[in-house]
């Protein structure tokens, strides 16, 4: 299992770095004449077009027309922010703190079990998770974190991005974390050393932390997966569908869990989302 776990995050780094330029991308503006030069250039046009006792009514209206377009301008998002059906939705945070932290951004594979998941496929062949069933799982998720034992959660991730988030995640709510290569046997074998009998498992991506799906599911202890658009949801009791392979995106999201899980527990912790994210 170590050799096709670890074949998987190989794997995935190529995929991983696709998903943040699409994110950077994304987010990059390009620069549009200031409002100097287009009022220069419609009165240069009004010089040559119209009679001189025209030239100020002409320069008025350029000057106002370039206020409009400076306004739309500062409003417009940097983001392609079609990303859920209903824009009405209340979100536990801006959308476009989803959108910069690239939560939406699937991959180039969906799954038929993530259709359901997936509000449109971009341009560019990546598919776009809806938002505001992400907002709703960290929810749902919350709900049935906080009628455990927080000593009986366990947090597990493979992947690089996820391990920071995920052991401040256990960190915030009192749970355990196993992060890197999750030892065979961790949650069925009792003769191992490092045996433990949780009651629930999240998980930060079902293929890099298969063995430990693997183990939850034969001894019968529910999983709560973060899962993008190519996952298989067959050993998945509770989906929460996000980018799981971006590093602010799963700092995000696990940011958002934590806080979701102490509130519903009526604890006063708030942490920030700086907390959960690390430092490159």
């Amino acid at each position: 299992m170590s050799e096709d776990n670890d074949a998987v995050e190989l794997d995935d780094d190529a995929e991983t770095e696709a998903v943040d330029a699409a994110v950077e991308e994304e987010a990059d503006t390009t620069e549009e004449p200031t409002a100097d030069a287009a009022a220069d250039e419609a009165s240069a046009d009004a010089e040559t077009e119209a009679p001189a006792d025209a030239e100020s009514a002409a320069a008025d209206a350029a000057a106002e027309e370039t206020t409009d377009d400076a306004a739309d301008e500062e409003d417009a998002s940097p983001f392609d922010d079609d990303v859920m059906p209903d824009d009405d939705v209340d979100l536990l945070i801006p959308v476009e703190d989803y959108l910069s932290a690239g939560v939406h951004i699937g991959t180039q594979q969906k799954t038929k079990d993530m259709e359901r998941f997936i509000h449109r496929v971009r341009d560019d062949g990546l598919y776009v998770l809806d938002v505001s069933t992400t907002d709703q799982r960290i929810r749902t998720a919350a709900d049935f974190l906080a009628n455990y034992d927080p000593e009986q959660i366990l947090v597990t991730s493979s992947r690089q991005y996820g391990r920071f988030p995920a052991e401040k995640f256990a960190d915030a709510i009192g749970a355990r974390a196993r992060t890197g290569r999750f030892i065979p046997g961790t949650l069925t074998n009792p003769d191992y050393a490092g045996y433990i009998e949780p009651d629930v498992v999240v998980v930060t991506d079902p293929i890099g932390d298969a063995q430990a799906v693997k183990e939850a599911i034969t001894v019968g202890i529910p999983v709560i997966a973060m899962c993008d658009s190519n996952n298989q949801l067959s050993n998945v009791d509770l989906v929460i569908p996000t980018n799981n392979k971006g590093r602010r995106a799963l700092s995000v999201v696990y940011w958002l869990l934590a806080n979701e899980t102490l509130d519903r527990r009526g604890a006063d912790t708030v942490f920030a989302l700086d907390d959960f994210e690390d430092e490159l």
